[in-house]
């Protein structure tokens, strides 16, 4: 079992017959605590009903909920969710809200020292108090994850500069690694190449680019490491790359080795994309029988 924290956004994805409880960090966190990890989240609600579910969902998922801070004059976030034929989906995410206005507290520090990983992604950055934190932070945290999280207009390349000079790890998704890559001046058109570039650039060992039913690449030190995904029925992709880096972070956490960590998961991102809404339940079970190719 590991210590970990994320920081960022929590908030209810709205579907266009559903509400579902979501945000990035928040979606990180909870398959981190289905692998009975010890999780904690930094981040802001308003005082009101939205704000009550999520602190109802992350304790009922075991997650530990200290530090998120309740904002009189700022309501809880939400998002539009838009679905294609195929299943993905587009955002319409408002602002200002609650998780934009997270301000830096000396128990955030402690928690975050002592904790074996600290989550972090994008989004959150997008306005000055959050993103000042988040930078007090990373100075305090051991072992850093990078979630590049790309939703236009919230992002500056300068911003994802720093936020990517301070990890040990990033992942991206293939689009958001091509764009950023070509943005740095990168000329090279292959896959590898751009992360080479990007590990280069950042002096970053360790860089993950998930390619959607393709599966995903894992660059560590020097080395590719692949999986070529796994044939499903998409439902949603609501979350799918969330639950895929609380997979993998929790073993590579776990010393577990690189090659059965990315297949895990890949097959747990596979599996919540198969299902509808990001946090779908998945027993252990569940998922081996997955990989092996075994029905329950």
């Amino acid at each position: 079992m590991s210590r970990i924290v994320c920081y960022g956004e929590v908030l209810v994805d709205v579907f266009p017959d559903i509400e579902k409880i979501g945000g990035a960090p928040l979606n990180v966190a909870n398959r981190l605590a289905s692998f009975r990890n010890e999780v904690s989240i930094i981040s802001a609600i308003g005082k009101d009903q939205i704000g009550c579910n999520i602190i109802t969902f992350l304790e009922e998922a075991n997650i530990d909920t200290s530090l998120i801070q309740k904002k009189e004059n700022l309501e809880s976030g939400y998002v539009s969710v838009s679905l294609d034929k195929k299943g993905s989906a587009t955002y319409e995410i408002v602002e200002p809200v609650a998780w934009d206005n997270i301000t830096f507290e000396a128990s955030q520090k402690t928690t975050v020292q002592i904790a074996d990983a600290f989550i972090y992604g994008s989004l959150v950055g997008r306005q000055e108090v959050s993103r000042n934190t988040l930078f007090k932070l990373l100075e305090n945290a051991t072992y850093k994850v990078f979630d590049v999280n790309l939703r236009a207009p919230f992002y500056s390349y300068d911003n994802l500069f720093k936020l990517m000079k301070h990890a040990d790890f990033i992942k991206f998704n293939d689009e958001e690694l091509y764009e950023i890559a070509f943005h740095f001046g990168s000329t090279f058109k292959g896959l590898e190449q751009n992360i080479a570039f990007i590990s280069k650039l950042i002096e970053t060992k360790t860089i993950c680019v998930t390619k959607g039913k393709f599966g995903a690449v894992l660059y560590h030190n020097g080395k590719f490491i692949y999986n070529s995904g796994y044939l499903i029925d998409v439902e949603d992709t609501v979350g799918a790359g969330d639950s895929f880096l609380g997979a993998l972070i929790h073993n590579i956490l776990a010393e577990k080795p690189l090659q059965e960590s990315i297949n895990y998961a890949c097959a747990v991102g596979a599996l919540v994309a198969s299902n509808e809404g990001a946090n779908p339940k998945l027993s252990l079970q569940k998922i081996q029988h997955f990989i092996t190719g075994s029905a329950l």
